[in-house]
């Protein structure tokens, strides 16, 4: 494609020549003549000098020098559009070569119970087991070695990578990506603890729902309820390596990243954010459109929507960084404290 044609479909404005052909993406420190490139944080500007890309992809609000993208001596030409970073994703999905991961068809080494039931067009790959009761439906892909229990529901369009386990009664809706080891359904940790000393199991009872256009990274675990449901709701999004507790419920368009758990009873409200290495304790709450920072240690509920927090505990980030400024001025604070005991000492030295 061409950088013009490649402007027209990002509904972009082209600076400089238009007739360059583009065969690849690449970042903007390694982009070479051909490569198309975007520019979204300013501390990557410094690169714009020396990129040997093609084209750049910029901010319509940014406010660059742009009359180089005329230069015919191999300076780049840039395409004007709302947001490069996503204009970037739209041209790397169009120009990389798609591998489809999924076998074809239903592979002779699946078990299929008598009682399952499959849409059209349903994928099973190599010793894929579904269980009695099981419900399939269409277009959806199930790599090999994935396990679903009895009773469960899977939606259509879904695409489950190898080894994933669906334990028993456990739903999950339409268009959901759920990658390799993951599992859904475990038991939660339920343990009450006797006079002897030893742990008799709490029973397990409930199930997980996850709802539609959820995905779901690679080795987590969502524990099924002690009754009632865990729920994942509708469009959230889940790194790797993340825990779920029994009866946590996660809002709407929610993002977590790896490494975070949720202990029990824990419910998470729409569009949060949440980093790496988030602890949550157990039966809190959490307001819509809350953001927690990288290895947060959360303790208690927050109830005011739209705030910011860090730390552990985590607090508010405004309260925070001023608890860190004071405690940056403490030895400061020491010596000065030490200087005015010997002053008061001296004086009370005089008045004998």
């Amino acid at each position: 494609m061409t950088v013009g044609e490649i402007a027209s479909w990002l509904n972009g404005e082209v600076v400089g020549d238009s007739t360059k052909d583009i065969t690849r993406v690449a970042k903007i420190e390694e982009a070479r003549a051909g490569e198309l490139t975007f520019l979204a944080n300013p501390k990557y500007e410094r690169f714009l000098s020396s990129t040997k890309a093609s084209v750049v992809l910029v901010s319509k609000a940014q406010q660059l020098d742009l009359a180089h993208g005329k230069d015919a001596n191999g300076a780049p030409a840039f395409i004007r559009v709302e947001d490069p970073y996503i204009g970037f994703l739209r041209v790397l999905d169009l120009l990389t070569p798609k591998v489809d991961p999924f076998p074809e068809g239903i592979h002779p080494s699946a078990i299929i119970a008598k009682s399952a039931k499959l849409g059209k067009n349903v994928v099973l790959g190599a010793n894929v087991v579904v269980d009695e009761g099981a419900v399939i439906g269409d277009e959806t892909k199930i790599s090999h070695g994935c396990i679903i229990g009895k009773s469960v529901q899977i939606g259509a369009g879904c695409l489950l990578y190898p080894r994933v386990t669906v334990y028993h009664q456990c739903r999950i809706g339409s268009r959901v990506i759920i990658h390799s080891g993951t599992v859904i359904g475990s038991d939660g940790f339920g343990w009450a603890p006797k006079p002897d000393g030893t742990y008799e199991k709490i029973p397990q009872l409930g199930i997980v729902i996850v709802e539609d256009d959820v995905s779901i990274g690679a080795n987590c675990c969502i524990d099924r309820a002690t009754v009632g449901e865990t729920v994942i709701k509708r469009g959230v999004k889940l790194d790797n390596l993340i825990q779920i507790a029994h009866n946590c419920t996660v809002g709407e368009d929610t993002v977590i990243a790896a490494q975070t758990g949720l202990a029990g009873s824990t419910k998470i409200g729409k569009h949060n954010m949440i980093g790496g290495q988030v602890g949550f304790a157990g039966h809190m709450e959490m307001a819509d459109n809350s953001i927690f920072l990288a290895q947060s240690g959360v303790t208690k509920s927050f109830t005011q929507p739209g705030q910011m927090y860090t730390g552990y505990p985590a607090k508010e980030v405004k309260k925070s960084r001023r608890i860190e400024a004071a405690l940056r001025s403490l030895p400061e604070l020491a010596r000065e404290f030490e200087e005015l005991k010997k002053k008061v000492a001296q004086l009370f030295e005089k008045l004998k």
